[in-house]
């Protein structure tokens, strides 16, 4: 029985990238997702563009007798850990669905890989641990502080995640600060398909494009940022994906290290600059109004993206007309 990856949340918008790039360095990926906010359709696509299927199981995190069947039935190696929810501006609204699926579900995740002695880890953690920078761009020894649920949701499991490595010899953790993923696959065939209102700028940004909805909301145009608009650290999600395969192989290889380190381009770009490169991809134009600063957002955020490098011999690779490029073919494809 070959050695698997377990992806959890896999059928999703980072995962589903991953999944694709795992196979492609000739990993076998186990994807565990409860398609919360995903399709099942995803693994099919994913096939298409790998010429090999990925082994489905639709399920939750939380559900410890599940859990432990999956890992007695499969010889699962490592675990990369996507299964969770992740928007600022639903968190403040929903603290306790963001604790529960976020920090219980990674506790449970652990726990079994624990009774099934895996100890190989890696963990979707993001920008929003460090809170309101104190000075940009970040490095990964700025100082934590969450600002809404979902970012400190991410602060604890990371914290988690720093007493079990502490505690328990072996255990290879590899804690990765995500910026801003955008994009998709360049086939056009997977890419990031929120259910309902969009809770990201991209998306939302492609469906006015698309003519789904009429206008863009910009939350904040008073900020201390060149043009009052927020700034952010836009990453194409190939790029992530690439990564988290790196980090996979460092955690595999490793002797019982825990790496944190951030993944971003180094380079941040507004809300208006978003939607003028957005323009100049789909030819089409970009309808916003201008509305209040949302709860939890900060004014700009980019990463040092130094230690990546060291560590793990990565780079983004992919500039904002690639991102604006690969989202546009996905969601006109998608949406015709």
């Amino acid at each position: 029985m070959a050695s698997k990856i377990l992806v959890t949340g896999g059928a999703g918008f980072i995962g589903s990238h991953t999944v694709v790039a795992l196979q492609q360095a000739g990993y076998d990926a186990l994807i565990l997702d409860n398609l919360c906010n995903s399709s099942v359709d995803v693994v099919d696509r994913i096939a298409r563009i790998t010429g090999a299927r990925a082994d489905f199981i639709e399920g939750d995190i939380r559900d410890a007798a599940l859990l432990k069947r999956l890992f007695a039935q499969h010889d699962i190696s490592a675990v990369l850990h996507f299964a969770g929810l992740k928007a600022v501006g639903e968190s403040t609204r929903l603290p306790l669905a963001y604790y529960d699926n976020n920090v219980h579900g990674s506790t449970c995740l652990l726990q079994a890989m624990r009774e099934a002695e895996v100890r190989s880890f890696v963990f979707s953690s993001s920008a929003t641990v460090y809170g309101d920078p104190q000075k940009l761009p970040l490095v990964e020894s700025h100082p934590r502080s969450a600002t809404n649920p979902y970012g400190h949701s991410k602060l604890v499991v990371e914290d988690i995640l720093e007493s079990v490595h502490r505690s328990e010899p072996g255990w290879r953790i590899a804690r990765l600060r995500y910026f801003n993923p955008v994009g998709a696959h360049p086939s056009g065939l997977i890419g990031e398909a929120p259910q309902g209102v969009p809770n990201n700028l991209m998306p939302y940004v492609a469906q006015v494009a698309s003519g789904q909805r009429p206008c863009l909301q910009v939350f904040g145009s008073d900020y201390d940022t060149p043009d009052g608009t927020g700034v952010r650290d836009y990453i194409h999600v190939m790029d992530l994906a690439q990564g988290h395969v790196a980090a996979l192989r460092h955690c595999l290889q490793s002797e019982g290290e825990m790496l944190t380190v951030n993944l971003g381009t180094g380079t941040g770009y507004s809300v208006l600059q978003m939607i003028k490169a957005f323009e100049e991809a789909s030819g089409r134009t970009i309808a916003y109004e201008v509305a209040a600063r949302r709860p939890g957002d900060i004014a700009a955020c980019w990463a040092d993206t130094t230690l990546a490098w060291k560590a793990l011999g990565w780079r983004a690779e992919k500039g904002i007309a690639d991102m604006c490029r690969d989202a546009w073919r996905w969601e006109s494809g998608r949406s015709q």
